[in-house]
């Protein structure tokens, strides 16, 4: 069997892109690293792409109004530097080192992750746990979607076929804030399962968290019950363990129901503690 046909469009302005995605069948080239192994696999159906890596002003990085805004053309690569401060840079730079190798990371894109929406993937994670905007632009207009609506199920996000999307919005964590991540990766090229943490505390206690678990469902899940239970608390090995627990038994969200599931939730549990004392370490740092 051979490879599909494929009809290229090589966009150099919004307009064409935009263009392009109108008959709401076309696909969008930005990295390419799980699009173009995909369209091009013997047996595969005759396919149309809009190749945006000419649009100029798709590859903007700027930290506005309170909100780091990633354009679509915006590299992995890219938050392995220190283009990123605060919290909210050190959070980028953890979680992009668990991405591919660097060849993947030197060619794939922020965004076009986002938009592939595999539940296991880190971006994705990092959106909903920072409750990111996600901006999604077609010939009728734009509009922002919240990250946590945005994933809809494997592979699947509110986006719509004729629509691009052109900037995700990540909030600028305060100070105080501490982030961590840990995964369980077993040599996979996504991880098993991970969790990742925000924590900021004031005058000695939490006051405000986030706590995501990954590939525990159809898309990350936010830990809300074990969030509410830190809120107040100090940032204590109790409170931490506490929490993980809570996310354990919970927050896990459509676990297999069959003799896997209470090492699955273990898994989970200690994943939360390890993402939680991360966190705490980096707020001890900046105290």
């Amino acid at each position: 069997m051979t490879s599909a046909a494929v009809d290229y469009v090589a966009a150099r302005c919004v307009d064409e892109v935009l263009a392009a995605l109108a008959d709401g069948e076309t696909s969008v080239l930005a990295g390419g690293q799980s699009l173009v192994p995909e369209v091009t696999r013997p047996g595969s159906p005759p396919c149309r792409l809009v190749d945006i890596n000419r649009v100029a002003e798709f590859d903007t990085l700027a930290e506005t109004g309170g909100f780091l805004r990633v354009g679509p053309l915006v590299r992995h690569r890219t938050f392995e530097s220190d283009a990123v401060g605060g919290a909210l840079g050190d959070l980028l730079r953890v979680v992009v080192q668990q991405i591919g190798h660097p060849p993947i990371r030197a060619r794939g894109t922020m965004l076009g992750s986002l938009a592939y929406a595999h539940p296991a993937a880190e971006w994705p994670a990092v959106a909903v746990t920072l409750d990111a905007q996600i901006v999604l632009e077609g010939v009728t207009g734009r509009r922002t979607v919240p990250a946590e609506s945005f994933f809809t199920a494997p592979f699947t996000t509110a986006r719509r076929p004729d629509e691009l999307l052109v900037e995700a919005r990540f909030p600028v964590l305060p100070e105080g804030t501490g982030i961590g991540y840990a995964e369980d990766r077993r040599n996979s090229i996504y991880p098993q399962a991970a969790a990742m943490a925000t924590i900021t505390v004031t005058d000695g206690v939490i006051s405000a968290a986030a706590l995501c678990l990954v590939n525990s469902g159809p898309s990350p899940v936010r830990a809300r019950a074990a969030e509410s239970a830190l809120l107040g608390a100090t940032l204590s090995d109790a409170s931490i363990s506490a929490a993980a627990r809570i996310a354990a038994e919970q927050d896990t969200a459509r676990l297999a129901d069959d003799a896997s599931r209470p090492k699955q939730r273990r898994a989970y549990q200690v994943l939360a503690r390890r993402a939680l004392s991360n966190a705490r370490e980096r707020v001890a740092r900046c105290a």
